[in-house]
């Protein structure tokens, strides 16, 4: 059969696709191909709901109108069955308004069985009744389900509209090395022997950040790649030991060069992708959104921004207070109705290993206007007065507070909020809220290692205006060059101005601890090739599976991977990873245990 197919020219098995008949094709000879979605057979008729990747169009066989033989073989169809048939469009007597081909079936002349096939282990129906390891483990039948395809189908979208989108402005799309150098910094690296170099290794890139570096250093001044990125890190639901980042680069600009490509770039993908005018994004530093939100990631679609209450709360002769850093909480609007049971819940809640909160106070403002709280004992309503003022809190408000260690009370304030939010109905799937976060720390000092670590790479810039601080050796000062793009609390996006000068590369290497040799051994090639004339440069690198689940309301972004690894790091379809051979070890040079 020779069919056109949008424009191009076929010779196929099939005229038209199970999703594209209508009843202007009525009386039209067809040749449809797919899948046995399911069979409904009453002896003398038959009728078939034949599936591809378009659609569903049912099938009729009649007794009067068929051979024998041909009734026979549709008698002999089930599920999965992989078919080929013949006939004519004619008008459904009963019209299914649920389905685009609703109004039609084919009136079967022939039929041919292409491939029988067994009993799929799970329903291949959009509610299926598959768990998450038996769908995987049979992956290629989980990919025939509506909602799986629909995924797979939306992130085609992202990346084709990405590429225009950076095709518009002239970036060009450079593929860079999958075996590569590893590296001590960061997460640990995948790492692949060398048969040619005994005893030598390959490292699986975590990112083409030094790559892409030097195709800057190459005049190639507008860069990117959507790249595969390995990790052998711990797995969550938004990870995985291989994904994909929009990885870009851009010679000859500043931070607001590269803020304003980028957002385009998000609103170009909302806009066509999900049909959702983008507003423009607003800036937050770090320290504003630790001190209001305890993450560097905060979500912004709703309020409930923290306030610190230590003033008011201590010297009351509440000792937990009165021993506390910092003493901080949150106005809950609407949840002073909460019941003695509900508050306890959320108190045995943030006592959880995974929050580690040792406690927590509420003051409630009643719609009647009287004012309670859990520490009663130790305060007046005048003083739970003046710490709701402090909220800006009103009648039918909750307020809850923590108590501890800045940095941690923050960080357990945090899942309340969130926690909260989505409680209160606040983080819902369709909205979104989109901001920038910038000046984060350059450098982090961990006291169990007694050195400094780059809070996001060695190659990080700082702010021009605190490059003083590096000649000074406040080194905590530091600001970075840096910023990340999030999306309702997700961080989507992330990147730097980068260092393009040696002698201040270099001088980051001895702050994080490298001898000379150390950072010769490692990253040489990238000093030597600074000394080559590499302009001032930055970018960003998005995190392609995460925005696609973003688009898509998902929380885990094996959703959106076609063949996706456990939470163990496993491909249980494949059985991988695996032991291989004793004749391989020898030829990698591998010791085999006895």
């Amino acid at each position: 059969m020779a069919f056109i197919f949008k424009n191009v020219f076929f010779t196929m098995l099939r005229t038209h696709t199970c999703g594209e008949l209508r009843i202007a094709d009525r009386d039209t000879t067809v040749t449809l191909c797919g899948w046995v979605q399911k069979v409904r057979d009453v002896g003398a008729m038959v009728w078939v709901d034949l599936r591809d990747r378009y659609g569903i169009t049912q099938l009729m066989l009649e007794e009067k109108n068929v051979s024998k033989e041909l009734l026979a073989l549709a008698h002999s169809l089930n599920r999965e069955f992989v078919v080929k048939a013949t006939g004519v469009v004619i008008e459904r007597v009963s019209k299914n308004a649920k389905m685009p081909t609703g109004d039609i079936e084919i009136k079967v002349a022939d039929l041919e069985i292409l491939n029988p096939a067994k009993l799929p282990p799970f329903l291949i129906e959009d509610e299926t009744d598959g768990g998450d390891e038996l769908r995987m483990k049979y992956r290629y039948l989980d990919l025939r389900r509506n909602p799986v395809r629909a995924n797979l189908e939306l992130r085609h979208k992202v990346a084709r509209e990405t590429r225009n989108y950076l095709d518009s402005l002239n970036f060009i799309e450079v593929e860079t090395p999958v075996l590569i150098k590893s590296t001590p910094e960061g997460a640990r690296d995948f790492v692949v022997p060398s048969r040619m170099n005994p005893g030598e290794f390959y490292a699986l890139p975590q990112s083409p950040q030094t790559f892409k570096q030097l195709l800057m250093v190459s005049g190639f001044d507008r860069y990117y790649q959507i790249v595969k990125c390995f990790r052998d890190e711990d797995l969550r639901a938004d990870r995985q030991p291989e994904f994909t980042q929009i990885d870009c680069e851009m010679s000859f600009v500043t931070q607001e060069d590269i803020l304003n490509t980028f957002e385009g770039l998000a609103r170009h993908l909302f806009r066509t992708v999900k049909g959702i005018e983008l507003p423009e994004l607003t800036r937050m530093t770090y320290d504003h959104a630790m001190k209001y939100y305890g993450s560097d990631k905060p979500d912004i679609r709703f309020e409930m921004k923290f306030v610190e209450v230590n003033e008011e709360t201590k010297g009351k002769g509440f000792p937990v207070f009165d021993g506390a850093e910092l003493v901080v909480g949150i106005c809950a609007e609407g949840t002073a109705t909460y019941t003695r049971k509900q508050i306890d819940e959320l108190t045995e809640w943030v006592k959880r290993p995974q929050i580690g909160a040792k406690g927590l106070v509420y003051i409630k403002l009643d719609a009647d206007g009287s004012i309670k709280s859990s520490v009663d004992k130790f305060y007046s309503p005048e003083d739970l007065r003046a710490i709701a003022a402090k909220f800006n809190a009103k009648a039918g408000d909750m307020i809850l507070l923590l108590c501890g260690e800045t940095d941690k009370v923050r960080k357990q304030l945090n899942e309340l909020r969130l926690e909260m939010g989505s409680r209160l109905g606040l983080r819902s799937k369709d909205k979104y809220a989109a901001h920038w976060v910038i000046d984060f720390p350059l450098l982090e000092y961990i006291e169990e290692e007694g050195r400094w670590f780059a809070m996001h790479h060695p190659f990080t810039s700082p702010k021009p205006d605190d490059l003083k601080y590096v000649a000074q050796g406040e080194f905590g000062k530091i600001r970075a060059n840096a910023y990340d793009m999030v999306i309702n609390g997700v961080e989507v996006g992330g990147g730097s101005i980068r260092i393009h000068d040696k002698t201040l590369q270099a001088k980051m290497f001895e702050l994080l601890g490298f001898t000379d040799e150390e950072a010769k051994h490692q990253f040489g090639f990238l000093m030597e090739a600074f000394e080559y004339g590499a302009p001032p440069h930055g970018g960003l690198a998005f995190g392609f599976d995460r925005l696609c689940s973003l688009f898509g309301g998902a929380d885990s972004i094996r959703d959106f991977i076609a063949f996706p690894k456990n939470n163990s790091g496993r491909d249980v379809m494949i059985d991988a990873p695996s032991t291989i051979d004793a004749k391989q070890k020898k030829e990698l040079n591998i010791a085999t245990t006895v």
